[in-house]
């Protein structure tokens, strides 16, 4: 199931043609960031990646991110909703979270590659328990600092446990929550030269052919493209957490 998601998504960004994703992505950082610039500056990075000649391999290695983060987010919303609900359950987490960010990228190929073997699955969740952990802090941060008025007020109006989670919880820990998937989209990026090495094609194979061969020039160019996906990624998850916090100030 996870590869043929992955396969599908790949497969995906690269029927898209580059001016199709420049226009779709040009469009998004405008209307979030409501600067016509940054929309002409995020496009301007893609056409620059393609310039490289590294647009499917940059689409790989999107694709690899983009499943990470998805699953990253069906596991890691959930689990910092249970921290955030039992004190227990963040007791018992926060080591295992704690070992999860302090541990080597490395090691992390170890189980991996002795439960699925080389390939693109094995890469795929050596991203996630990587990339996973900021996503369940900030749920749990995000939720337990909502104000107990607020809560308490809920309620009195007769709000169902359910209705305050979802309604009034989920809602104001959003800009929180949009914080932790920046955080996790930002890890998931930085292990795809890390994954490169148990099969997962893409710009980080790029890099470590480079460091290899000793071929400067092209591990810079490949790095670059990083980069590039990089900036736009973050400048766009930024936005929108910064326009759900205005929308919720308002």
């Amino acid at each position: 199931a996870f590869l043929m998601m992955l396969l599908n998504i790949e497969h995906f960004f690269l029927w898209v043609p580059l001016w199709g994703v420049n226009v779709s992505v040009g469009i998004i950082a405008w209307c979030g960031m409501h600067r016509w610039t940054m929309g002409i500056t995020m496009a301007l990075l893609l056409v620059l990646i393609g310039s490289f000649g590294y647009w499917e391999l940059a689409m790989m290695t999107l694709a690899l991110t983009t499943s990470a983060v998805v699953v990253s987010l069906a596991v890691g919303i959930p689990t910092g909703i249970c921290m955030a609900k039992s004190d227990v359950v963040e007791t018992t987490t926060r080591p295992i979270l704690d070992a999860m960010q302090t541990m080597p990228s490395f090691v992390y190929l170890i189980p991996a590659l002795m439960l699925f073997g080389l390939g693109k699955v094995p890469a795929l969740f050596a991203t996630l328990i990587y990339a996973v952990p900021p996503v369940i802090r900030l749920t749990n941060v995000g939720i337990r600092q909502v104000s107990r008025d607020t809560i308490e007020a809920a309620r009195a109006f007769g709000a169902s446990p359910r209705q305050i989670l979802f309604d009034v919880e989920i809602p104001l820990a959003v800009p929180s929550i949009m914080v932790g998937i920046n955080q996790t989209t930002m890890m998931a990026l930085a292990m795809v030269v890390v994954a490169s090495m148990i099969g997962a094609r893409g710009l980080g194979l790029e890099v470590l052919l480079a460091i290899n061969r000793i071929e400067v020039g092209r591990g810079v160019e490949a790095g670059l493209c990083i980069v590039f996906l990089a900036i736009i990624i973050d400048r766009i998850t930024n936005a929108l957490a910064t326009r759900q916090e205005k929308n919720l100030e308002s």
